[in-house]
């Protein structure tokens, strides 16, 4: 007579962690990249336009997110590379990358939104272009893409938070790359038993300078 167990099959039970990991890693990987490029995208297009009175009539302003904040780009890069870091590193470090990767995230949220509504780099090009110190811009509207870059941001916070959770499932960097400590071996050095200083080194390295 067969029984039939209600309790899971152990390779089941194994494979969970490892469906999990594989999972969270691709999501990572995908999120991270996407973000970082999403981010780096929109602080090289138009935030904000306005217009600032000069002779002849009112002259039109447009600042890119880079002119607003160059924080959002300096965070992206920083993420991107946080995120190659964590397969670099194992433990306490793999924690540490991958808390720097949300925190890059979370700061890029704050910087684009901060940066949506902020004036000051079109009220600097209208006084440049007006010769006026104390002109502002007027008419001021702004664009989506500081919202954008918000999204990018919290892409790599995702990312960041996959690899805070499930980044001890992760794989880590091949150890064949590292050196494990383990002294080379030594090629014997041809001696030349006209010369006895050749011997005395060749002693000196342990070898068997009377060797064929």
């Amino acid at each position: 007579m067969e029984y039939v167990t209600a309790l899971p099959h152990p390779s089941a039970e194994e494979s969970a962690p490892a469906r999990s990991g594989r999972r969270s890693l691709a999501t990572a990987l995908l999120s991270g990249a996407l973000g970082a490029a999403v981010a780096l995208l929109s602080t090289r297009q138009g935030w904000s336009s306005g217009t600032v009175a000069v002779p002849g009539g009112n002259f039109p302003l447009h600042v890119k997110g880079s002119d607003v904040t160059g924080v959002p780009a300096a965070l992206a890069v920083v993420g991107l590379a946080a995120l190659v870091a964590v397969f670099a590193v194992r433990r306490t470090g793999r924690y540490l990358v991958s808390a720097l990767l949300a925190l890059s995230g979370a700061g890029t949220i704050a910087a684009a939104l901060l940066g949506a509504g902020d004036s000051s780099a079109l009220d600097e090009q209208a006084a440049q272009t007006s010769g006026d110190a104390s002109a502002t811009a007027a008419a001021l509207t702004h664009t989506a893409w500081p919202y954008i870059a918000a999204l990018g941001g919290a892409l790599l916070l995702l990312a960041g938070l996959l690899a805070l959770r499930y980044g001890r499932l992760w794989p880590a960097m091949s150890g064949r790359y590292e050196r494990d400590g383990t002294p080379r071996p030594r090629r014997a050095r041809p001696v030349d038993p006209d010369r006895p200083e050749d011997l005395w080194k060749a002693l000196d390295r342990g070898e068997d300078p009377t060797g064929a």
